[in-house]
Order: C-alpha cells, then sequence, then structure tokens
C-alpha cells in the first residue's frame, strides 16, 4: 500500500434497515468515513447486489437483530454474494486473509428479551461471510435501537427505558469508532 499521505481508502456501507434504527448507524459510518477524508459508497442492501467488494478496503454491512440473526435481505444478500465468489474460486480452505482488506459489521437490536446476547449471532454470522471471503472482521459494532410502535417493549426490557436510539451518545460512539478504525488501518498500511 502507499504512503499515509499517499492513500485514499475506499470503503462500502452496505445496511437494511426496516424502522430507521440501522439507517441511521448506517448513515453515521458513511458521514464520519467521509469527514476522515474516506471515500465512500453508502447503499441499502437492496441496492448494492452489484458492488464488488474486492474493490474496496473496508466494507459495512449492517442489519438489525431479527431472531438471533440478520434480517432476511441481508442474509439473501450474503448467500448471493457466496455463491458469486464460490463460483469464481474467491472462498478458499482455512479463509487465508486478504492483505490490506477488512470489513465491520454492525447490528442494531432492542432488549426486551436478553439484549445484547440476543445481536452478537446475527454480528458473528456476518463476520463468518466476510472472513470466508477473505476480508479482515476489523470489528463488531452493536447498537440499541428502540423498538417502533411498542412502548412496552421499549421500557420492560433489560435495557432499561430505550425510546429513542440510537441516540446522539450512540452515534457519537459510533463516529468515534469509525475514526479509531480508520487510523488502525492506514497505520497497518505503513
Amino acid at each position: 500500500m502507499e504512503s499515509t499521505n499517499e492513500q485514499k481508502l475506499k470503503a462500502l456501507v452496505v445496511y437494511y434497515s426496516a424502522t430507521g434504527n440501522t439507517r441511521k448507524v448506517a448513515d453515521t459510518i458513511h458521514e464520519s468515513l467521509l469527514e476522515e477524508k474516506v471515500e465512500s459508497r453508502l447503499h441499502r442492501v437492496q441496492d448494492a447486489s452489484g458492488e464488488e467488494l474486492y474493490d474496496y478496503d473496508l466494507v459495512f454491512l449492517g442489519s438489525p437483530s431479527y431472531q438471533f440473526l440478520p434480517a432476511e435481505p441481508v442474509m439473501r444478500f450474503i448467500k448471493d454474494k457466496m455463491k458469486l465468489h464460490g463460483e469464481r474460486g474467491d472462498i478458499k480452505l482455512c479463509a487465508p486473509q486478504i492483505p490490506g482488506k477488512a470489513a465491520v459489521v454492525f447490528c442494531t437490536y432492542s432488549g426486551p428479551h436478553t439484549g445484547l446476547n440476543e445481536a452478537v449471532t446475527a454480528g458473528k454470522y456476518m463476520g463468518q461471510f466476510f472472513e470466508h471471503l477473505g476480508l479482515h472482521v476489523a470489528g463488531e459494532w452493536y447498537v440499541v435501537g428502540e423498538f417502533q410502535k411498542w412502548d412496552e417493549g421499549n421500557t420492560m426490557g433489560r435495557l432499561g427505558d430505550i425510546r429513542g436510539r440510537p441516540n446522539e451518545q450512540d452515534l457519537l460512539k459510533v463516529r468515534s469508532d469509525v475514526s479509531a478504525l480508520v487510523r488502525s488501518v492506514l497505520d497497518r498500511a505503513r
């Protein structure tokens, strides 16, 4: 890779959002990447099928957690990409990492059941997709998101009152994580 002064990172942010929570996080990631002078593309998962993941230094994939897994549109995206890359021979035994390629999975979740534990399995599932393609999983980010039109679910769960989340504090943490990630990727490239 080129030196830090010459290095121009390219990032792709792909997400699915049914209620707007995951979209808020995806928008924040995209905006933060642009602030960090990273060339970034933002796509809803429905519009990202033509994107070649290997064209990017950083790939972000986001989904809400539904019954411990990513949402169905994200599952279809993963299956389609795995099939495509499997046909091309990109999926290798032992999934050797490709230098300079990294991924981050991000997952929004709510808390009336078991909270974070429900989201971790969705994040791990998405992370394995990238691992099998040879992308280093540089992060798994989990962000609380409110339920839409279910007040009891927003106030009675293990997480307490989650109305209005992800809130500004949650999104500031995402911004900080993006900044730290970009610095880390650039440092690794030196």
